[in-house]
This record gives C-alpha cells, structure tokens and sequence, in this order.
C-alpha cells in the first residue's frame, strides 16, 4: 500500500493519547494494511512461506516509528541502560525508542550491530555510545522467524562486555524463535504474534 499522510487531527491521536491499548491497536493496523503479504515467498531464513511481513514499512513509518517507542519503552525494565540492534531491521526500532525515551524522561541511548566489522577507522561492530562493562542491554528486533538474527547482535554485545538477557521483536512468526531463545537462556517477548495480526488482516479485507 502506498503511504499517505494522514491529516493532522488523525496523525495527532498517535502522539497525545496516554492509552497504550489504542495505540496497540493502530499499531497492528498498520501492520495488516502496509507490512503483511499474502503469497509465495521465500524468507532470509531460506525457509519457504505463503505470507511475509515488511516490518520496514511501519517500522519507518512517522505514525508507525512514535508508536512502537512508545510500546516497547513500556516493556523495558527500569534498569535498561541500552537497546540495540542487527542493521538494517532494526535500526529503525531502536532510534525511535531512544527518541522517545528523552521525552518520556528517561533517555536510553541506542546501539546498532553491524554485520560485518566496519572496514575503517576504528573497525568497529557496534555503533554508538560507549557504555560501562557489564551494561544491561536490550535487543530489539522487528521480525522473528528463527531468531538467529538477534543472536548475532546478542554475540557481539556480549562480546564487547555488555549483559544481555533479553529479545524483544515487534512480531513473532512463532517458527521457532521464542523456543531458541528460551534455550539460549534469553528472555523473549513478542509486540504481536503472527495470528493476530493474520486475524486482523482478514477482518479488515472484509470491511
């Protein structure tokens, strides 16, 4: 679907409701009518599937962006000292949430994990603020298939001396991510799981 800017009184429901329910909801609405595809695809996984999912059209989306920073600041523990992310997926969740968080009064910076170390200057993987050894780091990701893209982003931020216990993804396919996860020790929580948003998307296509 193409996007369209929506008036300023619709646009303006994003920013000044305190409900995080509604704002659930205009979430997953977006998510049925810019992100979700039927048809024949195959994912990044190399699996095969009848449906797929462009996070990147909500996730860069103005109304899209506030609300998922919104949502996801209120499932981070208090303690959290950085989110961080896999480029390029994730780049877009982890900015808004650390926008959101200087106006919600408790700024968190955001982090992004490279795939491949940078080829100049200081080579680095993770890009930045510095933060203290042992910082409590969430990851943050868009779409969960297996999981195995977070956990390049959990390896590296481990590896440059932070704690990380937690994933949490917009949406969940449920193929296998949150049971890989679990087995990693990492927590995991999902914005939505795929059948609800399939759910949506079939009420919407009919009304």
């Amino acid at each position: 679907m193409t996007y369209q800017a929506e008036s300023l009184t619709n646009s303006s429901v994003w920013a000044a409701t305190s409900d995080l329910v509604t704002l659930r909801q205009h979430l997953l609405d977006l998510f049925c009518q810019l992100a979700y595809q039927e048809g024949d695809f195959v994912l990044s996984s190399g699996q095969p599937s009848s449906y797929y999912i462009n996070g990147k059209q909500v996730t860069l989306h103005p109304q899209g962006a506030l609300a998922i920073g919104r949502i996801l600041l209120s499932l981070l523990s208090l303690d959290t000292q950085a989110v961080a992310g896999l480029t390029l997926g994730a780049d877009p969740i982890v900015t808004a949430v650390s926008v959101v968080s200087t106006y919600e009064n408790r700024p968190i910076p955001a982090l992004i994990v490279r795939k491949e170390a940078k080829g100049h200057g200081t080579k680095a993987y993770i890009e930045g603020p510095s933060l203290p050894e042992g910082a409590k780091v969430v990851v943050l990701e868009d779409v969960v298939t297996t999981g195995q893209s977070a956990m390049k982003a959990v390896e590296r931020l481990r590896a440059a001396g932070y704690s990380v216990s937690q994933v949490i993804a917009l949406v969940d396919r449920q193929q296998g991510g949150a049971e890989f996860y679990q087995q990693a020790g990492l927590e995991f929580e999902a914005v939505f799981k795929i059948q609800e948003i399939q759910q949506r998307y079939r009420q919407l296509a009919k009304s």
